[in-house]
């Protein structure tokens, strides 16, 4: 049977648990509630589509506590996708990451290019305080797959049932808009490509790259 808490000081190290026993959780970020996992877990991860009824073949995110985590996982943020970051982060963007050989995760995607991965670093203090105890999370939206991202962890526990060990309660979020997910593109001439509409507008996202470059030109 799921468990269903109201987010207080016990839940990082309850969710904590939850995460190193290849239990699957739900909690608040700054966007929607998301349905979370240890993202060097294979036998979790597998889980975690099957909650959501999504392919395998679909990519999932990682939840960081803050930027300076990639530098550990061995991700990199290529060009301008690094500018955007610190522009942006923390917040609603989702950068796709240059895997290394030495990264940990078992959720990174396989692209012409290489290996990427989706990051997110969340503006929500309850998000982050629970990231610090648990180190990343493979995340995803907590609703079945093609359903609307879900703004309570009622509509949350509606969408996935005891599929999820543990749903943690922090309250109603900002929206139901998902981050916005952007990918480096050496053909486009702002030099990226919007794979996701979110919170973001990609108008604000190009605006920030026009800006950054006149301060440049400026210099």
């Amino acid at each position: 049977m799921s468990r269903v808490m109201t987010y207080d000081s016990r839940s990082p190290q309850l969710l904590a648990r939850v995460v190193a026993a290849g239990g699957l959780a739900v909690i608040p970020t700054d966007t929607v509630y998301g349905i979370v996992c240890d993202p060097c877990n294979d036998a979790a991860i597998d889980r975690l589509f099957q909650a959501k009824h999504r392919p395998r073949t679909k990519s999932i995110q990682v939840l960081l506590d803050g930027v300076e985590a990639m530098d550990k996982l061995d991700l990199r943020l290529p060009a301008p996708l690094n500018r955007l970051a610190d522009a942006l982060l923390p917040g609603p963007f989702s950068p796709i990451a240059l895997v290394g050989q030495s990264c940990p995760l078992r959720t990174s995607r396989m692209e012409p290019d290489g290996l990427t991965q989706a990051v997110r670093v969340p503006d929500s203090p309850i998000c982050r305080a629970l990231l610090q105890v648990t180190g990343p999370l493979a995340a995803s939206s907590a609703n079945r797959s093609g359903n609307p991202s879900v703004e309570t962890v009622q509509q949350a526990k509606a969408e996935l049932g005891d599929s999820v060990d543990l749903y943690l309660d922090g309250g109603p979020t900002p929206g139901s808009v998902a981050s916005t997910v952007v990918e480096a593109d050496k053909t486009d001439p702002d030099g990226i490509h919007v794979l996701r509409q979110g919170v973001i507008g990609e108008a604000r996202v190009r605006a920030l790259l026009s800006d950054q470059t006149e301060v440049g030109e400026g210099q």
